[in-house]
C-alpha cells in the first residue's frame, strides 16, 4: 500500500539558526580572535560558542513567561555573551564596551552551511520563503547580506513580538503571509521547533544537520517525529518539492 501523496504547501518559513547557518562554527571562529585578544586564548572557543549557545533557551523563556517584556535577540545575546564570561572568571567592567558590542554582532556575521544558498534560491523559485526565526531583523538582514540569502521577508520572533516555540510566533507568520496555517511549511533542523509548529497547524519538513553541535547529539533528538518532508540538505529538499 503506498502512502498518501503529500500536500504541497504554499509558502515556505525557515528557521535560520543552525537550519541556514552553521552558527557553531561562526561563532567559535570570531570568539577565539576576542578571546585572544583579552588575554584568554586558553579557553576553547568551540566550548565557549557552546556555553553561549547553551543560554539561549532560558534567555528567551523570560520573555515568554512574561518575566520581562520583548526584547530583541541582541538585547539576549549581549547579556548572555557577560554570563559566559563571568562564568569564566572574566570581569566584564574591565572590557571595552565596543569590543563586546562586535563580539556579540557575531550572530550577525554566521556562514551559511554549503547548501544554503543555493538550496534556497532553488525554492524560492517555486515558493514565497521568508524567515520564521527568533532573530531579530536587523540580525536577519545583516547575515542574509553577508551569506547572499535571499528571502522575500525577514518574519518570526520580533515581527510577532514572541519568541518559538510560542504560538504566536508561528500564527502571526501565516497571517503576514495572508493564507492559513496549514498553508505554510516550516523549514528547521530542529525537532522541538517542527513539533511546536505542527501543534499550531504547520507542515514541517526537517532538515538533518548532524554537524550543528559539531557531531554531538542534539539536544530535542527525542522529539523527532514523522515530519512531512525530510531531507539532509536543502538542495535535497528543493528536489522533493519539484524545484
Amino acid at each position: 500500500m503506498t502512502e498518501p501523496a503529500v500536500r504541497r504547501p504554499k509558502a515556505l518559513a525557515f528557521d535560520v539558526f543552525g537550519t541556514v547557518v552553521d552558527w557553531r562554527t561562526s561563532i567559535a571562529r570570531e570568539s577565539a580572535e576576542f578571546l585572544a585578544r583579552i588575554g584568554r586564548p586558553d579557553i576553547d572557543p568551540h566550548d565557549f560558542a557552546d556555553q553561549w549557545r547553551r543560554r539561549y533557551m532560558p534567555a528567551m523563556a523570560t520573555v515568554s513567561s512574561g518575566q520581562r517584556g520583548f526584547v530583541k535577540l541582541d538585547i539576549l545575546h549581549r547579556e548572555m555573551l557577560e554570563a559566559v564570561l563571568l562564568d569564566r572568571d572574566i570581569d566584564v567592567s574591565t572590557l571595552d564596551p565596543a569590543m563586546l558590542a562586535d563580539w556579540t554582532d557575531a550572530w550577525h556575521r554566521l556562514d551559511p552551511w554549503p547548501d544554503a544558498v543555493a538550496g534556497i534560491a532553488r525554492l524560492r523559485a517555486a515558493f514565497p520563503v521568508v524567515t520564521l526565526s527568533n532573530g531579530n531583523v536587523s540580525l536577519m538582514i545583516d547575515m542574509a547580506r553577508r551569506a547572499g540569502l535571499v528571502w522575500d521577508a525577514i518574519l518570526g520572533a520580533e515581527y510577532a513580538r514572541a519568541y518559538k516555540p510560542q504560538p504566536a510566533a508561528y500564527l502571526a507568520t501565516a497571517d503576514a503571509l495572508a493564507v492559513e496555517p496549514h498553508d505554510v511549511c516550516l523549514v528547521a533542523a530542529h525537532h522541538s521547533d517542527l513539533a511546536a509548529a505542527r501543534g499550531c497547524g504547520l507542515m514541517t519538513a526537517y532538515i538533518d544537520r548532524p554537524m550543528e553541535y559539531g557531531g554531538a547529539r542534539a539536544f530535542d533528538a527525542d522529539a523527532a517525529q514523522h515530519w512531512e518532508y525530510r531531507a539532509d540538505s536543502l538542495t535535497a529538499l528543493a528536489e522533493q518539492l519539484g524545484c
